[in-house]
């Protein structure tokens, strides 16, 4: 069974075990989140929402926060001016490892 969740402006198409880095959550390693925006749920019976899946929920836990690697903006002016400018950004990211797909109707316990 897979489910396709949307958090931090991204989709993604999960299984149970599957490891996902994705925008920051504010949870420490350890917890358990849950993701309710869930968009489809496929398998033995494909479920599509409109726009979201009613009642079906993906469970995570958090591994880690980790930080992306380094993005690098460089900008060179040229002819008389000889200035340069470097700017450098690491995204921070929320490391979970998916735990438990329940589909809509099915009592969560």
């Amino acid at each position: 069974m897979f489910a396709v969740l949307k958090t931090g402006g991204k989709q993604y198409r999960v299984q149970n075990g599957d490891v996902l880095r994705i925008e920051k959550l504010t949870a420490s390693a350890g917890e358990t989140v849950q993701f309710n925006e869930v968009l489809m749920i496929g398998g033995d019976e494909l479920v599509i929402g409109a726009p979201l899946v009613e009642g079906a929920v993906v469970k995570a836990e958090v591994v880690e926060q980790v930080k992306a690697d380094k993005v690098i903006s460089f900008v060179k002016r040229r002819r008389k001016h000889s200035s340069k400018r470097t700017r450098g950004h690491r995204q921070k990211l929320t490391q979970v490892k998916i735990t438990e797909i329940i589909p809509a109707g099915v009592a969560a316990e």
